[in-house]
């Protein structure tokens, strides 16, 4: 089996020992690590080759995926209920996987208008090595502690790490500090058997194999991690019910391309021409969940108000009036 879990209760068990990892341990036993037989003699390559046998490696990351379906559904539940509870969803990275981390959390908010602070990252050297790198930040465990304590994680979050190799200092130490003050905790990897593992309640494993570039993580590990990560915020705002059907009916309108993609939403779920979509948009106060309520339920905008409060902002559920269940 490619991941491995273990339960919430006794967090606290875990110590400090336990969390880090054997400086003695050789990268060559990583599979992430190991050379590829695909990519012998890359650099005497054309770039027509060259591109070829990176999209043929590329094509194993969604098989990788795959195998870990069953634990990331663990996560995206426990992170809607979070979510809907007023907890948070926090990623911790370093280098590659703390980029993608930042990116997956900032994409959020203009895409379910979420609050900014609902989906955090924390990034290894902090924002300034979204852009350059401050590598030499991943290998300090007290610098994730402290970066994580900062945050003051509780048992309302949840705190996914983020480490293709799963043995980065900073983040093992990091996923164990939350988890002791008893945080729900998860650790995506492309690795078996890694400390950020043992460190976490759930692991999300997607063992792509050897790297193109040996090493070179920002490839098929990095496409897996963003595989997962879209994976996990998709499938909790869709069971929060900022998803109607397949519409991403909670998008901000805040650009041109968004105030047309609302209205094209409308349009499409409500079988309605233009016009009667923008003018309902605009009397829903350019909301386009309280505007697809007025319509499907056949309300004014003082009653679709009333029924996205009470279902917290579940679209579905508000049209049919029920209460929100997770």
């Amino acid at each position: 089996m490619l991941t491995s879990t273990t339960t919430h209760e006794g967090a606290g068990a875990h110590s400090k020992e336990d969390a880090k990892t054997d400086p003695s341990s050789s990268l060559q036993q990583l599979t992430t690590e190991s050379q590829n037989e695909a990519s012998q003699g890359f650099d005497t390559k054309s770039a027509l080759e060259i591109a070829r046998i990176i999209n043929h490696e590329d094509s194993k990351v969604a098989a990788a995926v795959k195998k870990a379906i069953p634990e990331i559904a663990l996560v995206i539940d426990q992170v809607a209920r979070a979510l809907r509870d007023g907890g948070r969803l926090i990623y911790i990275g370093a280098g590659s996987s703390g980029r993608i981390a930042a990116l997956d959390s900032s994409e959020c908010p203009p895409t379910y208008s979420s609050a900014p602070g609902q989906v955090q990252y924390i990034m290894a050297g902090g924002p300034k090595a979204l852009a350059s790198a401050v590598e030499v930040n991943e290998d300090s465990e007290e610098l994730g502690q402290r970066d994580i304590a900062r945050r003051r994680p509780t048992r309302k979050d949840v705190v996914v790490g983020l480490s293709a190799s799963g043995r980065t200092p900073y983040v093992v130490a990091a996923v164990a500090y939350a988890r002791a003050r008893g945080a729900h905790t998860a650790a995506v990897t492309c690795n078996q058997g890694s400390p950020l593992a043992q460190a976490a309640d759930i692991c999300i494993v997607a063992e792509v194999g050897a790297e193109v570039v040996s090493g070179s993580t920002r490839m098929k590990a990095g496409s897996a991690q963003k595989m997962v990560l879209n994976m996990i915020t998709t499938g909790a705002m869709t069971r929060l019910g900022y998803v109607y059907e397949n519409l991403m009916v909670n998008v901000h309108m805040q650009n041109s391309k968004l105030v047309e993609r609302g209205i094209r939403i409308l349009m499409g779920a409500c079988k309605i021409d233009r016009e009667t979509a923008v003018q309902t948009i605009k009397s829903a106060g350019r909301s386009v969940p309280v505007a697809l309520v007025m319509l499907k339920a056949k309300v004014d905008k003082p009653e679709a108000v009333r029924r996205l409060a009470k279902s917290d902002g579940n679209v579905r559920l508000a049209i049919e009036d029920n209460v929100l269940e997770l």
